[in-house]
């Protein structure tokens, strides 16, 4: 938790105390209220002609002291009522806080699963998982960078066909600008969303530093998802960054390890 969740948590606390002392003097003032209207009663029943100026002047005073009760209770209750609301937005801060913190601490043991691995397959696998446990999403893909072409492919595809996933040209169409420019895209209005491959719900460039090398694409979040909350904004960018990063470490691995099978082929023909 930050240090400014931690002030939060804090000051809730703190502004609780207040509720529960204003609550406990509220019921102070009541009681004296009524003890000073069952005096005054009192007088006024008890009240004789030939004490009429003095009983008259006691009765003020009484009524006198109890409007200055009614008028601190009011002030009390309106005071208390103001901590209850503070209290309610902290509560919910708090609320929200702890979840940040849960998703983040999953997103923290998914990307030690990424850097544990370099196989390559394997990493598109853990990538999907935390696309569809941590973000929501149910038909999505990952297109990355030829850099023969030029062009992203699909890779993989969930709750779709590879096949059905756009070829993008850097720079082309929705997709193809997030490439080039490394910004994330989201789309205003999901309610009226169309299925279009070349115009998802989200694009999500997979950047080393500023070198993009493919893009995360979704297309319909899972129906217990209805919108995207403020830490899943977060989540993507702090995703893409280890999604790239492992992608790009075990695609060199491959290469490594192919060039290497091919180099050991070679001097296995020259030495039979």
């Amino acid at each position: 938790m930050s240090e400014e969740d931690k002030g939060s948590v804090k000051k809730a606390e703190e502004f609780l105390q207040v509720f529960k002392k204003g609550a406990e003097f509220t019921q102070e003032l009541l009681k004296e209220n009524e003890r000073l209207r069952y005096q005054i009663l009192q007088l006024e029943k008890n009240e004789r002609p030939e004490d009429d100026g003095d009983a008259s002047s006691e009765t003020l005073r009484l009524r006198q002291r109890v409007e200055e009760l009614e008028q601190q209770k009011d002030e009390i209750l309106t005071r208390i009522r103001q901590v209850e609301e503070e209290n309610h937005d902290f509560a919910n801060r708090y609320v929200e806080v702890e979840s940040e913190n849960n998703m983040l601490a999953n997103l923290y043991i998914a990307s030690y699963q990424l850097h544990s691995t370099l196989d390559f397959r394997e990493v598109l696998q853990i990538i999907t998982e935390i696309v569809i446990n941590l973000i929501g999403a149910e038909e999505f893909g990952i297109l990355l960078l030829d850099e023969k072409t030029n062009k992203l492919l699909g890779v993989v595809g969930e709750g779709m066909e590879v096949t059905d996933l756009p070829q993008v040209n850097i720079g082309d169409g929705i997709i193809g600008q997030m490439a080039k420019t490394g910004e994330n895209y989201f789309i205003d209005d999901m309610e009226d969303y169309e299925f279009d491959p070349l115009h998802p719900i989200v694009c999500i460039p997979l950047k080393i530093k500023e070198h993009v090398i493919g893009v995360i694409v979704i297309y319909k979040l899972l129906e217990q998802k209805a919108r995207f909350a403020d830490v899943d904004y977060e989540l993507f960018t702090l995703l893409a960054g280890h999604a790239a990063t492992a992608i790009f470490s075990s695609k060199l691995y491959s290469e490594s390890e192919r060039k290497l099978s091919t180099i050991q082929g070679f001097i296995d023909l020259l030495t039979k």
